[in-house]
């Protein structure tokens, strides 16, 4: 698994398509630097957790339990040539961790498929036009 580390790497899947789960935000976009050259590229992880989860030691136990889901089954799941960012949110940490993986290998899954909604405002949310809407 590789991690995701420079803040301009965060801020790029932070643009991406958005899968919310009970314990976690999962952030994810392709990336454009390995499309033709380097098919076989690892996936990457960040991991953030805001103050608003609590204290430091909330906040890392959150990233840790987080961290080791991923480790054990997220990673395998993965698109290469991929990077997911998990923001991590307070019910990961009261949820049991067996729930926890099934969560993110769920998650990671269905950003590969693309059945997660695209990232934007009211445009993203309104529905497709009709027959008599488009007109001849």
């Amino acid at each position: 698994m590789q991690r995701l580390k420079k803040r301009k790497d965060y801020v790029k899947v932070a643009r991406g398509a958005r899968t919310p789960r009970r314990g976690f935000l999962l952030q994810s976009l392709r990336r454009s630097d390995v499309a033709g050259e380097d098919a076989g590229a690892d996936a990457r992880f960040g991991f953030t957790v805001t103050k608003k989860m609590g204290n430091a030691v909330v906040r890392n136990r959150i990233r840790r339990r987080l961290k080791e889901a991923v480790r054990l089954a997220g990673a395998a799941a993965a698109d290469p040539g991929r990077d997911f960012v998990l923001v991590g949110r307070r019910p990961a940490l009261e949820m049991p961790f067996s729930d926890l993986v099934a969560e993110v290998v769920g998650a990671v899954r269905a950003a590969a498929s693309g059945k997660t909604g695209p990232r934007g405002g009211k445009e993203a949310l309104k529905p497709a036009p009709s027959e008599e809407e488009k007109g001849p």
